[in-house]
């Protein structure tokens, strides 16, 4: 399976004070398959469960808190 790493450096923050990385459609596919893995500080990666939201020709990863991690494209 294709997958993206991402840096805490890569999230935004929203008007609203939470944090969302954007992808294109065209870039990882329409996001019913997405599986979004959290990197622990030994290195490992575990699933979580967070929002992903569509917009246009957009999706969004929405959190809280920035984080190092992956996006899995199934």
């Amino acid at each position: 399976m294709a997958h993206k790493e991402f840096k805490k450096e890569d999230f935004v923050q929203t008007d609203e004070g939470n944090y969302q990385l954007e992808y294109a459609k065209s870039e990882i596919g329409e996001g019913s398959n997405l599986i979004v893995e959290e990197k622990g500080n030994d290195g490992t990666y575990s699933v979580i469960q967070i929002p992903v939201k569509r917009h246009n020709e957009s999706i969004f990863i929405a959190v809280d808190q920035p984080f190092e991690g992956r996006i899995i494209l199934d």
